[in-house]
């Protein structure tokens, strides 16, 4: 039995070797940290933060049996607050549990997309880190708000369509308009994206829109028998909802909130949903600051064949540059954080830009290029970091450990993959 002791350990050293080496561990390990820095905050405010009111309050209303009050939404994502206020109680963890649970279940999403768009693993963990700790992405998945259902739905859409599953995109994109209508942007993008890239099985991609209607007013219909008992017309009900939301133009509310959709790239905008802690709508600067230079480069990859950057773009004009036609048009209001389901594209593009430049960069022989390709991923993860400590509502004890960690993973997680894509290019 002695002899045996040494054998087993040796074995669980081997395994854990292997783990540490393995695809997930570093993603896991990215997970862990962001998710401890959101149940750090979860409880404060123990009041309703900026919309919380409405989506919260309304959900608690349903949960009395008493129906809705918000008809110009779908129901999906207060179905779901309601979930975590039935089962944790009217309070800021019930309201706010389901949104960080999702907004995490989004980052898995994020990072499995990067890996089916077969970009290297640094690039995959660059992506969902830039996008982990980016302030907007942080605060509208740690509050009872609809987006992070809508948008957690979409990048399973997202992800599906990569995967070539054209019913079960099409399902998804039905579930992610049902939490928030805004989810039907998945459309363009899964429709542009196609068009770049492949063109191929109209008929198959057809089903998979049939999919999306049907999913959405089979679904909806079985939402409003949960909320109201009974069943509803589901094209009556969804007729209805764009019909009040016609109703909201920039003529008709006057608020200092609204922004136009071009004013979120070109002017820096920002809404304090609460004070302490600091809830604020705002787009990291060193996420907005990269936006153009990168999503213009993801244009001219788009040109070279690159599948991936084609998806970043497509990503960017469905999800972002369509709301500008949108509000020409109609003059439907709009606030920053109509911008939060884009992020993600940015962050790619982002991530794909610095691989390309560092790689330009480590290619020249000149010391200054030299320092370029070895600090640049760094720097923009030191100041990425520093802005995350300074904007996220974390308390500071937590998000000054947690920043650090962070680094510490950075340097580790995207060193490690430098120093073994070298070592695969020497062999």
């Amino acid at each position: 039995m002695q002899k045996d002791a040494p054998e087993i350990f040796g074995r669980l050293k081997s395994d854990w070797i292997r783990f540490r080496s393995g695809p997930y561990f570093w993603f896991g390990l990215l997970v862990v940290l962001v998710l401890v820095l959101h149940f750090s905050v979860i409880l404060q405010p123990g009041e309703y933060v900026f919309d919380e009111k409405w989506y919260a309050g309304d959900a608690a209303f349903l949960l009395e049996g008493k129906g809705t009050t918000l008809n110009q939404h779908p129901p999906l994502g207060r179905l779901i607050i309601a979930g975590g206020i039935s089962l944790f109680g009217d309070n800021a963890f019930g309201w706010r549990i389901f949104p960080v649970l999702f907004g995490t279940a989004g980052l898995v999403l994020m990072y499995l997309v990067c890996r089916r768009l077969k970009l290297p693993e640094n690039v995959c963990l660059l992506t969902t880190f830039l996008l982990a700790v980016e302030n907007l992405s942080f605060v509208q998945s740690s509050i009872a708000m609809l987006d992070v259902f809508s948008l957690t739905f979409m990048l399973a859409a997202f992800l599906s369509y990569l995967h070539g599953r054209p019913v079960q995109t099409g399902f998804w994109v039905g579930v992610s308009a049902l939490a928030k209508f805004t989810g039907v942007l998945a459309i363009p993008v899964i429709g542009l994206h196609w068009l770049i890239t492949n063109r191929r099985g109209w008929l198959r991609w057809g089903l998979g829109a049939l999919a999306t209607v049907a999913t959405f007013l089979l679904l909806r219909m079985f939402c409003d028998w949960m909320i109201w008992g009974k069943f509803l017309n589901p094209v009556t009900e969804t007729v209805t909802m764009l019909e009040i939301n016609s109703w909201s133009t920039f003529a008709e509310i006057t608020s200092t909130m609204l922004s136009r959709p071009w004013e979120w790239v070109f002017n820096y905008e920002i809404i304090t949903y609460w004070v302490e802690p600091h809830y604020m709508a705002m787009i990291s600067p060193t996420v907005w600051a990269l936006t153009v230079p990168s999503v213009s480069y993801m244009l001219y990859r788009t040109f070279k064949g690159s599948r991936a950057a084609a998806f970043s773009l497509a990503w960017f004009v469905g999800t972002y540059m369509l709301w500008i036609p949108i509000n020409l048009i109609t003059d439907r209001t709009s606030y920053i954080f109509y911008f939060y389901p884009t992020i993600g594209a940015v962050c790619l593009a982002v991530s794909m830009s610095l691989k390309d430049l560092t790689a330009y960069f480590s290619r020249k022989k000149t010391r200054l290029s030299a320092i370029f390709s070895r600090w640049l991923v760094p720097l923009l993860v030191f100041l990425h970091l520093v802005v995350f400590v300074y904007l996220a509502p974390v308390p500071y004890i937590w998000k000054l450990a947690g920043g650090a960690l962070l680094y510490i993973w950075a340097r580790f997680a995207l060193g490690t993959e430098r120093k073994a894509e070298i070592t695969s290019e020497l062999e």
